[in-house]
């Protein structure tokens, strides 16, 4: 037994754990049932169980000035959007656009990468989405034509330091080995050409793959009415109206008394009641959005959806009169002033994701209500409450117009609103802390360039700036800004790296590279480097990644006697540029529903443009950063 035992000890040594661990977490990454976050930190444990690292050594990450500085950035981020700056910036340049599609088409490129250069990708593509879809509607476009483009865009604005994570890790990874760290507009020269070629590349690839069908080009170039929408959702076909009798049973009791939704599965939009005049006035009719505590009056109308069954049950049980559906008769949802309809999109970090509709007391927390969903191209206006949301699902909501509007401007994190009247859409609001808020990112940014404080510090900074300001109301609004599930999984990805260093996997791994390809030159070994980061990306997160390359590409720079700077940049750029997936990057799962795109539009877009992307990059890569030192 003791004989047995030792062999097994001799077989599972720390390194064979370690890529085991790596290779059950890679698992379960791809599979996407399992939050990354909570595989990371499982991850993190099994290392600290099997003494492969000391907990302070598996700690070490939540300490890293990369996690304090995307923190920091989340926050700042969140004043800029908050504040309407990015909406008031993207929308003024592209009004330049005019009705050219072309002009159009490289703007919203360049506006996109020149934003997300500075703040989160996925929030930039979040403010983008309706002004795109608005410019698009105004030009005579198609929306597909410039979606997908927008969140590649995107992912292509590597132009600074802090534009995404994986170029604060290979920083991290120079200072540690005590290279001499990138300044902050070190990245710029790549950034740009990666954009120069994504332009060109892309202008042809949505030309020949992404053009719409008539139907959707003709949506397309009026934009969304209301009437679109309730022509989408169907909505004309369970929309009824019942009227409130003198006998009825339900009459002086609220709506929350009444548990009509889980009782009859009807879902009560609106209420319009006759106001009683005054000797000088005329009757009127008032709109009121339904709500928990909305009280059920004699004369009143109730606007329902649900299916015909149902209402017609609810209606004889209640004493209700059904009056017609409220597309033929005059004060349908087309007609309402003060009480409207929008479509809005799940963001891949929603809190709302993975939680049933029932469960998510949308009514109380947004004030508006659910009256149908796009859940895999379907759509469907009754029996959703169970359904429990995914990135990327389509809402359809009422309310009233100042509170749909609220939705855009302050819950980025969990909803963009798309389906907006153009009018809508077109509109910017630009609250007075904006300038305040540029303000504060302009120091940030030369605090870095000028290297003033360390990097860290000075987002920090402009971190708290942001809440003493007023750009953020408070720190709870500072938190919510904070994606925590990007922050825990590099936190906890980071001792990896330090586990594949420890116990030898990285030197292994870089050896076999540098042993295969390093005999046929710096530039074969390059591409291995970029198109393995390249291909792990499309399954696992990109900063997840670029942790685990960091140091491989690090130890074969150092085996093959190179510098390590342009294999380095090899693992940011791979990470950062994944487009043949829409499930590799949040931007690119966020345009997903918004586009109608399939999941062989991004192979047929995306892996033409990711594989040239590699080739231009692993031959321009060693003209910016040469393999060795001049002498």
């Amino acid at each position: 037994m003791a004989q047995l035992f030792l062999g097994l000890g001799e077989f599972f040594t720390p390194m064979k754990i370690t890529l085991l661990i790596l290779l059950l977490a890679s698992i379960f990454f791809m599979r996407g049932k399992v939050r990354s976050d909570l595989v990371a930190l499982c991850a993190l444990l099994a290392l600290m169980l099997t003494n492969i690292l000391t907990p302070s050594e598996a700690l070490s990450g939540f300490s890293n000035s990369v996690v304090i500085m995307m923190v920091g950035l989340f926050v700042v981020g969140g004043g800029i959007f908050r504040t309407g700056l990015a909406k008031m910036i993207s929308s003024k340049i592209l009004s330049l656009a005019g009705s050219s599609e072309t002009r159009l088409f490289v703007l919203v490129m360049i506006v996109t990468a020149s934003i997300g250069a500075f703040v989160s990708n996925t929030g930039t593509v979040a403010v983008m989405i309706p002004i795109v879809v608005s410019m698009a509607a105004q030009a005579n476009i198609s929306s597909r034509r410039l979606l997908m483009p927008l969140a590649f865009a995107s992912s292509m604005g590597i132009l600074t330091l802090i534009s995404t994570p994986p170029n604060m890790v290979i920083q991290e990874k120079l200072i540690e080995y005590d290279f001499e760290p990138l300044a902050f507009f070190d990245f710029t020269p790549v950034g740009l050409i990666a954009l120069s070629v994504g332009i060109v590349l892309l202008y042809f690839l949505s030309k020949w793959f992404l053009s719409s069908d008539e139907s959707s080009s003709a949506k397309d170039k009026q934009g969304k009415s209301l009437d679109d929408l309730i022509k989408e959702y169907n909505i004309s076909q369970t929309l009824y109206v019942l009227h409130i009798e003198e006998k009825s049973p339900i009459a002086g009791f609220t709506l929350k008394e009444l548990k009509i939704a889980s009782i009859y599965n009807i879902n009560i939009s609106k209420i319009s009641r006759l106001v009683k005049p005054s000797r000088l006035s005329r009757p009127t009719i008032s709109e009121e959005m339904a709500g928990p505590n909305t009280m059920v009056n004699v004369g009143d109308r109730l606007y329902c959806t649900g299916k015909k069954e149902d209402i017609e049950r609810f209606a004889q049980e209640a004493g209700l009169t059904i009056k017609d559906t409220a597309a033929k008769e005059e004060g349908s949802f087309s007609d309402f002033q003060n009480i409207g309809v929008a479509e809005v999109f799940i963001m891949p970090s929603s809190r709302l994701i993975n939680r049933r509709i029932s469960d998510t007391n949308f009514r109380e927390e947004y004030n508006v209500n659910i009256i149908g969903i796009q859940h895999n191209n379907k759509y469907m206006t009754d029996d959703f409450q169970n359904m429990k949301l995914q990135s990327g699902d389509a809402l359809l909501i009422q309310g009233t117009w100042d509170k749909i509007a609220s939705i855009g401007k302050t819950r980025q994190n969990d909803l963009v609103l798309v389906g907006q009247p153009l009018e809508e859409a077109k509109k910017v609001t630009l609250d007075n802390k904006a300038p305040i808020a540029a303000t504060i990112m302009i120091f940030m940014v030369l605090a870095m360039v000028l290297n003033i404080v360390p990097a860290v510090t000075a987002v920090m900074i402009a971190a708290v700036l942001m809440v003493v300001t007023g750009c953020l109301r408070n720190m709870e609004e500072a938190y919510n800004n904070i994606n925590w599930e990007s922050v825990v999984l590099i936190a906890a990805m980071m001792p990896m790296s330090l586990a594949f260093e420890k116990t030898g996997a990285a030197a292994l791994i870089s050896e076999g590279l540098v042993n295969n390809l390093g005999q046929y030159g710096e530039y074969a070994l390059l591409a291995g480097i970029y198109f393995g980061t390249s291909i792990l990306t499309m399954f696992i997160s990109n900063t997840a990644t670029a942790v685990l390359f960091a140091p491989i590409a690090m130890s074969a720079a150092l085996g093959m006697g190179c510098e390590p700077y342009p294999f380095l940049f090899a693992v940011t750029v791979a990470a950062s540029m994944c487009f043949a997936s829409p499930f590799s990057t949040p931007p690119n799962a966020l345009v997903m529903s918004a586009g109608k795109y399939t999941f062989m539009d991004y192979v047929k877009v995306g892996l033409p443009l990711q594989i040239i992307m590699g080739i231009v990059m692993i031959f321009v890569l060693p003209l910016l950063f040469p393999f060795h030192k001049a002498v």
